[in-house]
């Protein structure tokens, strides 16, 4: 059984709709605006929280001030059940329009396997290199799926 906390301080048993009410409010608090992605572990929490709903592949970015902190989570492109086209003059752009430090790159595999195809690895390194010239980090590209893969976790950033 899962317990909540209500406003007025009181528990009461969690239904569904609590519980989607309560994941939403973390993801807006830690989505928001100046909150430090300060973990590896909070960004892939809160990613697959926000791509899990999507049954087609969604690519996104966090935008990243030089402390870490949240600029901005954009949805950049949209794809079908198992593939996405990114344009990294799109992404280049948007960096520059909120003034991003560093990137956290992030996209859905619909079919639920995580891992990295060839063109998953491209578009990274393309990425990377296209961000590298106005100075911009990329800190991680996550994929998820039933886990989360981590590109940086496994050296290939």
């Amino acid at each position: 059984m899962l317990y909540i906390q209500k406003a007025n301080g009181e528990y009461a048993v969690a239904g569904e709709d609590d519980v989607i009410y309560e994941a939403i409010t973390i993801y807006n608090r830690y989505f928001a605006r100046g909150e430090a992605l300060d973990s590896p572990d909070k960004a892939r929490d809160l990613i697959k929280l926000k791509l899990a709903p999507y049954e087609h592949e969604v690519f996104l970015c966090l935008f990243l001030d030089n402390q870490h902190k949240v600029i901005a989570c954009e949805e950049m492109f949209r794809g079908t059940i198992d593939s996405a086209s990114v344009y990294p003059r799109e992404v280049v752009k948007a960096a520059l329009q909120h003034n991003a430090a560093a990137v956290i790159l992030a996209h859905n595999h619909p079919s639920g396997i995580a891992e990295p195809s060839g063109s998953d690895k491209a578009i990274t390194e393309k990425l990377k290199q296209a961000l590298g010239l106005i100075d911009v980090r990329v800190l991680d590209h996550f994929i998820a799926g039933e886990t989360v893969y981590s590109f940086a976790e496994q050296g290939l950033i």
